[in-house]
């Protein structure tokens, strides 16, 4: 479900640490190089890359690519060459700081990503940043909105499986969300407990159960309410958890059709989904728009931004 394409014989890490350093020398910088080497390796080869390039010429590979780049490409390969939990905590630090605050980030890392994966993230944040995401988050929001972010944060969901699931728990769950929801106590502890701990299974199960017995979605109860911001955030937390690929479609679809496009929300999809689901993301897309997603951001970017988000939806020439 990836769209990353990686070559059928894969060149050593010395060899690509050798042509990325050819690439930096000289008076201009070999973007279509850096491009056809590192849009098309994953997680693991690009953390090589950047041992191997740090051990053989001294240097830290994401300075090189700091100094090289610019603009929104800069950012693109920047953010595809950090690993996947340093790239999320460096976008869950983003978006707790005061300019770039973002509660939908942070909402989107902690309701997508397996259990182990954000809580590898929020170990990277740690060292990184010498302060727990919890403590950020909390400092950064308060009130109801406090109240959903921060469990949203700390929780260690059991990933578990549909197998798995407890049906009358699923029942009895399904209830009590539709009592809260019809009462409008978004912010009840029963309703912030249920989303922020349950298995996605488990959620998922009590979604289909509160839609077959009260005949809409949970969304669709929220729908009426949905200016107010927390109810929007639940909203979000809903849909992460229960369907990606819905949320990255809207996220892009909303990125593109923006006046101006919004390059920030496009590279963070496209970077953080093409070794996940983004083919899955771009049958939604079509299916959403009747539009293909490369032929939409191949009309929307240009330059080598462009190049480099159609490499990682698998569209490029390489």
């Amino acid at each position: 479900m990836a769209s990353l394409k990686i070559p059928a014989n894969v060149p050593l890490p010395e060899e690509d640490s050798e042509q990325l350093h050819k690439a930096f020398k000289g008076w201009g910088t070999n973007e279509g190089m850096i491009i056809s080497i590192l849009a098309h390796r994953n997680a693991a080869q690009r953390s090589l890359i950047r041992a191997v390039y740090a051990a053989n010429y001294n240097k830290n590979l994401l300075n090189e690519l700091d100094k090289e780049l610019s603009g929104d490409f800069e950012r693109a390969v920047m953010l595809w060459t950090l690993e996947p939990v340093e790239r999320d905590a460096y976008l869950a630090k983003e978006s707790t700081k005061m300019f770039t605050k973002n509660n939908w980030v942070l909402v989107e890392i902690a309701c997508t990503r397996p259990a182990l994966e954000f809580f590898k993230a929020k170990q990277a944040y740690q060292a990184h940043y010498k302060t727990s995401l919890e403590e950020d988050v909390a400092y950064h929001t308060s009130g109801d909105i406090r109240k959903l972010l921060v469990p949203l944060v700390s929780t260690f969901r059991y990933d578990g499986n549909a197998d798995e699931v407890n049906m009358k728990l699923a029942s009895s769950e399904a209830k009590t969300l539709h009592k809260k929801i019809t009462e409008k106590a978004y912010t009840d502890e029963d309703l912030i407990r249920i989303l922020t701990t349950r298995s996605k299974a488990q959620i998922m199960a009590t979604l289909n159960h509160f839609k077959d017995k009260f005949g809409s979605s949970i969304n669709k109860y929220l729908k009426e309410d949905s200016e107010d911001e927390y109810v929007q955030l639940l909203k979000t937390a809903i849909k992460c958890l229960t369907y990606p690929e819905k949320y990255n479609e809207k996220v892009l679809r909303r990125a593109i059709n923006k006046v101006g496009t919004d390059e920030w929300a496009l590279t963070r999809v496209v970077t953080t989904r093409a070794e996940v689901d983004m083919e899955r993301i771009k049958e939604e897309y079509l299916r959403r728009n009747s539009v293909p997603l490369d032929r939409a951001i191949a009309n929307d970017t240009s330059g080598d931004y462009k190049d480099m988000l159609l490499a990682l939806l698998g569209h490029d020439h390489s």
